[in-house]
């Protein structure tokens, strides 16, 4: 059977020799089944091998198959997008919600999903725009979340969120994160934010520490032009899914929008979103105890 994809993109977390050994085994899996296995740059140098840069990688693979946990997942996706690369994960991480292939069931995932038996499905994401004194002082994308926050001094910051130019309030705090669907899991989730379903067209706000019981956690529709500008901040920071990282400054503006690209994700077969939140945050454990 000829596969679905032929050229494979591994990329793994760097530094594990467990991991090392995952792409190896992985490596000569997909030789067997007739496909050409390229190997990311720094992912191969842990190898001993000499591997692609993302951009090569963007041009020639079909699928990119990411050994590790959602950090390295996320990365991979962040230099991949642009490209429209589809992505599947080998969860060798901890939580791993967008790593879908268990380690023990890696050949057998992977193996299905190149007999055709997989599902698609496209991630939204995040333009973001950080603007200083009417110039773009940095321009990145967000697949989990944009996050806007105090710095290393540990003192309240205080900004105006707007929605398509409309003021929302005025509010001092540690911060606000501004989660995607997918982040709706990640950082937001760990602040009490909601939940939102990949296919929900919407963007949590969800405020950290707010000096006021009364800022909680919204959701929005993701058309919307988000903006919150510094209205005092002695020292401030952006993230960007904890991988791209701006001092910021009071009279910043952070600008950010829904993204015209998507992330594509590759399911293996049995993949459901609601099964994948009962195993990883171990809902319905009691229930099962008791019976």
């Amino acid at each position: 059977m000829t596969p679905s994809f032929r050229r494979i993109a591994l990329i793994g977390k760097l530094g594990t020799a467990e991991i090392a050994s995952s792409l190896t085994e992985l490596a000569a899996f997909l030789k067997t089944r007739g496909c050409s296995a390229l190997i990311e740059k720094e992912t191969a140098a842990e190898l001993g091998q000499r591997g692609l840069d993302y951009a090569a990688l963007g041009e020639q693979a079909d699928l990119a198959v990411v050994v590790g946990g959602d950090g390295t997942m996320l990365a991979a996706a962040r230099n991949l997008v642009r490209h429209g690369v589809p992505l599947v994960g080998v969860n060798q991480g901890r939580v791993g919600f967008m790593t879908d292939i268990g380690h023990r069931d890696m050949q057998s995932g992977v193996g299905a999903i190149l007999d055709g038996k997989y599902t698609m499905e496209e991630r939204s994401l995040l333009d973001a725009d950080i603007v200083r004194g009417g110039q773009s002082i940095l321009r990145t994308i967000a697949l989990n979340e944009a996050v806007i926050g105090k710095g290393s001094q540990g003192r309240l910051i205080e900004f105006d969120l707007l929605l398509d130019g409309e003021f929302v309030y005025t509010l001092r705090a540690d911060g606000m994160i501004v989660g995607t669907p997918t982040g709706s899991t990640a950082y937001a989730l760990s602040a009490q934010g909601p939940i939102l379903h990949p296919a929900v067209p919407a963007l949590a706000l969800v405020p950290l520490a707010p000096h006021t019981l009364s800022a909680r956690p919204v959701s929005v529709s993701d058309a919307a032009t988000i903006e919150i500008a510094l209205k005092h901040a002695l020292d401030a920071r952006a993230h960007f899914d904890g991988l791209a990282l701006a001092d910021m400054q009071t009279g910043d503006r952070l600008i950010l929008k829904r993204s015209a690209d998507t992330v594509r994700f590759v399911h293996p077969p049995g993949y459901r979103y609601f099964a994948t939140l009962r195993e990883k945050l171990g809902w319905s454990e009691v229930r099962a105890k008791s019976d």
